[in-house]
């Protein structure tokens, strides 16, 4: 069963102007594949102005949330709302603009053909010369769209989601295949659309683009929210901190041995004298580090990058499904050893 809620008028029931106010709404979401569970009781709001990071491993449920929140399939259960409405009555109003992963463009016409197209029917367009300036489309607007390089398709799929004064834009991994130069250009305008209050909200395999460029990042694991905050929040979640230090010759065996010793290790790879550990608690590892009769040069302490805390919370949680798994695989045979 799908559950799409529609906002009362002003003066309706208390909660309604709140719900109104927020950009995006999932509440308690479900979606299946079959015996595939999709999305996962997913809950998560989205308020007008910010810049949000969808991040996940592969199968995370990224693009199925994408296609629930742009109405191109049902929610099983739960609510999802943009701006207070079901997605495809946004979508009509023009308050949503999307550039999807895929999907073919029309072919035999012109890139400023496709874009002006784009323009005439949204109900709040923009001037169609401002539209291709602003996806850097101008110096090829005459191309045709079946003679454009993978990066240039990625620039018109990005026009045609800016298109109008839309107050929601959903980009699907959209800057694969740009070089750097169009990668920055397209950050730019980004932060141009959510300066005017827009939210954008992206999904990326790229995690410094996240980093730098993201006011929040949601990571999803298995269809669930795993963690939800500002880039530092997630890095700080992850719990961990990286020391690399070098030791004046190649380390031995017997010194490996004593380096796993070390306490809150969490990892530990040596290439010929670097050792490079993760830590729970820096602070002790490397007071103990000492310890050990090593002494460490060029010692360096640092917090997770963004990939490196995502890669952590992402394992973390694996382990721990499987610790579950395993736990209730030996709770299922006792209790059958027990019928017997």
């Amino acid at each position: 069963m799908t559950t799409t809620t529609v906002s009362s008028a002003p003066g309706g029931p208390a909660g309604t102007a709140s719900r109104a106010s927020a950009a995006v709404r999932f509440e308690n979401v479900t979606k299946d594949y079959g015996s595939v569970r999709a999305v996962d009781g997913l809950s998560l709001t989205l308020h007008p102005g910010e810049t949000v990071a969808l991040l996940g491993p592969n199968g995370a449920g990224k693009s199925s949330t994408l296609d629930l929140l742009l109405g191109l399939r049902p929610a099983d259960s739960g609510t999802v709302e943009v701006f207070g409405t079901g997605p495809r009555e946004a979508i009509v109003a023009g308050r949503v603009g999307a550039m999807l992963q895929s999907g073919g463009l029309m072919e035999e016409i012109t890139v400023e053909e496709i874009v002006r197209l784009a323009c005439s029917l949204h109900p709040r367009p923009h001037p169609v010369d401002r539209v291709l300036a602003g996806a850097g489309l101008t110096k090829i607007a005459s191309r045709r769209v079946d003679k454009l390089s993978g990066g240039q398709e990625q620039r018109v799929r990005f026009a045609l989601a800016t298109a109008g004064a839309s107050d929601l834009i959903v980009l699907d991994e959209p800057t694969t295949g740009m070089d750097v130069t169009s990668r920055q250009a397209f950050w730019a305008t980004m932060r141009e659309q959510a300066g005017q209050g827009r939210t954008v909200l992206f999904a990326t395999h790229y995690l410094e683009e996240a980093d730098a460029v993201a006011d929040r990042v949601l990571v999803l694991h298995r269809g669930r929210l795993l963690a939800d905050g500002t880039a530092s929040e997630i890095k700080a979640k992850a719990g961990a901190r990286k020391i690399s230090f070098e030791l004046e010759g190649p380390v031995d065996r017997a010194a490996e041995d004593a380096l796993r010793t070390l306490p809150y290790l969490n990892s530990l790879a040596v290439t010929g004298r670097t050792v490079r550990i993760r830590s729970h608690d820096a602070d002790a590892t490397v007071h103990a580090l000492y310890g050990l009769g090593l002494y460490p040069r060029n010692l360096e302490v640092a917090g997770l990058g963004l990939e490196q805390a995502f890669v952590a919370l992402t394992e973390a949680a694996a382990r721990t499904e499987a610790a579950a798994r395993t736990e209730a695989a030996a709770h299922t045979g006792a209790d059958e050893e027990n019928a017997r």
